[in-house]
């Protein structure tokens, strides 16, 4: 709580799912310290008329009473730096600040997530498969996650959960909110079979249409798959699946029962676009080869401690420009890396890593410069193209070049490390 009530704290004052705390902590080493510079001495942050009233009538205690009052419910509430944080959203580009969960919330780290999505009045066909291969696919270790819908969703959670093993359901609004009434009653079986239900908003708030976007971005990291079983194309469930193939994540879609039918006009897109055809459980299985990239994600964060890493956000002059006025020095990527102890004060440049030694020979100054970035461990390809001003299509040349000669291999999430 201690931690976890200054995440809560920024919520309240910037917004759920706001850019604006990665903004902010962009500049702080902790939420504490944003928090104590927040609440003190601000005359040299620029800050909107809102944000300032926001802090002015919103003490820490009602942060406290908030996780309290969850408590009393037995929902947990966890900030970024938790332990118990899914690492698959540290790789998004705005991560949900703080999480409230009901359940399990281990069964998401370190382990092997599919996620499952589709239309709410999806057909007997879609139906039929949705609930034989997640039930092979939870027979065989994975933890699928969907949104907890009618239709495709709950089909697919509720196979798993058959098979006794956990599923995870991602919410887009208060845990304790019956929604969709149809579903509420298969919760204690979830619960029982160590699934977890997840919210990024408090208890109490209703479903609103805006934040089902907001919670696609969740849905879409948590797995290190995604699946499409059935989808008109206005269906939301594109929105999931371009989120998911954006931030790495292979993307399965089941072939159309029908191709001249309208329910499945969304998977003949994604399937032109490469999506990579569901024919059987195994074609998922097989992205978690042994030495696969994401059974690499998976051993590397079983190894990792728990300390909390670096936020990803975009860290421009232009976007930090609208939340702090004129420093004592002017602000360059290196600041940004390192913690600030004070705004106060100049913020001290980190040293300039060193390329690696054995990198081949040949490279340009481009090529040189993405090495340099990544020698400190993983770095996500968007926040490469920021800080070296490039197009995203160009940057993606580059990458692709510096892999094919070793350099450099590719993650799950757009993430790229170096070769050692």
């Amino acid at each position: 709580m201690e931690d976890t009530k200054y995440w809560l704290w920024l919520t309240m004052v910037f917004g759920i799912g706001s850019r604006r705390i990665w903004e902010a902590m962009s500049l702080f080493s902790s939420a504490r310290e944003a928090y104590d510079v927040l609440t003190g001495d601000r005359s040299q942050l620029r800050l909107k008329d809102d944000e300032i009233e926001n802090i002015a009538k919103t003490d820490i205690s009602m942060a406290e009473q908030l996780i309290d009052s969850c408590a009393e419910k037995n929902i947990s509430v966890i900030g970024y730096d938790s332990g118990d944080y899914p690492p698959q959203l540290r790789h998004i580009a705005v991560p949900p600040a703080v999480l409230y969960y009901k359940g399990n919330i281990s069964c998401l780290r370190g382990t092997r997530t599919v996620t499952a999505v589709g239309t709410r009045k999806a057909s007997p066909y879609g139906l039929r498969v949705t609930a034989k291969i997640c039930s092979e696919l939870a027979q065989n270790g994975i933890v699928i996650v969907s949104g907890f819908a009618l239709g495709t969703d709950i089909t697919s959670q509720i196979a798993a959960a058959d098979t006794g093993r956990p599923t995870a359901c991602v919410l887009g609004c208060g845990l304790d909110v019956d929604y969709p009434r149809g579903n509420f009653r298969f919760r204690d079986h979830i619960l029982e079979t160590g699934g977890v239900f997840v919210s990024e908003y408090p208890p109490g708030t209703p479903p609103h249409s805006r934040n089902f976007p907001n919670r696609n971005r969740i849905l879409a990291a948590l797995g290190r798959a995604a699946v499409v079983f059935e989808a008109s194309s206005k269906s939301g469930s594109l929105i999931t699946a371009n989120m998911a193939a954006d931030q790495g994540r292979e993307l399965f879609c089941l072939p159309p029962a029908d191709i001249m039918s309208d329910a499945y006009s969304g998977n003949c897109q994604l399937l032109r676009n490469g999506a990579v055809p569901l024919l059987s459980s195994q074609d998922i299985l097989d992205c978690f080869r042994i030495g696969g990239s994401n059974d690499k994600e998976i051993r590397r964060e079983a190894a990792e401690s728990f300390g909390m890493p670096k936020p990803v956000v975009a860290d421009n002059r232009e976007m930090l420009s609208e939340l702090f006025a004129e420093l004592d020095v002017s602000i360059g990527a290196a600041d940004i890396e390192a913690p600030v102890k004070s705004v106060k004060v100049p913020v001290k440049k980190a040293a300039k890593p060193a390329v690696p030694a054995k990198l081949p020979e040949g490279l340009t100054d481009v090529q040189k410069k993405i090495a340099e970035m990544l020698t400190d461990g993983p770095v996500h390809a968007d926040m490469i193209a920021q800080k070296l001003g490039m197009d995203a299509g160009e940057l993606m040349t580059e990458l692709t070049e510096l892999e094919i000669m070793g350099a450099i291999s590719s993650l799950p999430g757009k993430m790229f490390e170096i070769c050692r």
